[in-house]
């Protein structure tokens, strides 16, 4: 059995694969152009702080504008069979991956104390694995993870502290109203580069209303909670 932790550079993540640490074989990260420039000083932080090298890896596509694009046609956004950037930047290069191992895998995952319900779909959709909540099972919930890594001295995510739940892709197309407006606000030219990207596809990241018609007063962004790219991205998709 190989034990392998997604770690998504994140807090909860981070947290979830310190506890662990022992029984972890690999740590594996899969890096998106998009990334806020401060999460590779992160990733760096935790590699000291687990005591483990993590591996880096990333999609020949590297960016969220050319997993939408594609390698040609009028390209895709999100839809009933998820994002295109999560399939292209995540998805595949976890499936690439899975493809060359030979041994029994059990994933670690930062799920907390507060998300049974995705804890079960994971179980439910990828039953060809078995899976280890470090989280869930010490009863920590969010809020509980930020303060750990706070005491272990490392500085969490600069996405964080710009006030955005999670350290997601800057620009991510499954964001609500409440998460683009607060983009508009922070980053103006991604606003309207991703706004420009619609067009040119024909489809939009928030259903029914394209990014240059959207209000700048709709959405609520303080209370939004968004869950950190990767695996649950993909179960929407029941992989």
């Amino acid at each position: 059995m190989k034990t392998i932790s997604w770690f998504s550079a994140g807090v909860s993540s981070a947290v979830a694969t310190k506890l662990v640490i022992d029984d972890i074989d690999q740590i594996i990260y899969t890096h998106i152009d998009d990334q806020h420039e401060d999460s590779i000083r992160f990733v760096e932080d935790c590699e000291e702080w687990f005591g483990k090298e993590i591996t880096i890896l990333q999609s020949a596509y590297k960016t969220v504008e050319e997993a939408c694009y594609g390698a040609g046609g009028k390209g895709y956004i999100n839809g009933p069979g998820g994002a295109a950037c999560t399939r292209r930047l995540k998805r595949m290069v976890r499936i690439e991956w899975e493809y060359n191992e030979t041994e029994d895998l059990c994933y670690v995952w930062g799920m907390d104390s507060g998300e049974k319900d995705r804890i079960d779909q994971l179980r439910r959709n990828m039953p060809n694995q078995q899976h280890q909540f470090p989280l869930a099972d010490s009863k920590i919930d969010k809020a509980h993870a930020h303060r750990i890594l706070k005491a272990s001295g490392i500085k969490r995510p600069k996405m964080y502290d710009l006030g955005f739940p999670n350290n997601n892709c800057r620009g991510c197309p499954k964001g609500g109203m409440g998460y683009w407006n607060r983009i508009r606000e922070v980053w103006p030219d991604l606003f309207e580069a991703r706004a420009k990207m619609e067009r040119k596809i024909g489809a939009s990241c928030i259903n029914g209303v394209y990014l240059d018609e959207l209000d700048p007063e709709r959405g609520r962004f303080a209370p939004m909670i968004m869950d950190d790219c990767g695996i649950f991205c993909e179960l929407e998709a029941l992989i």
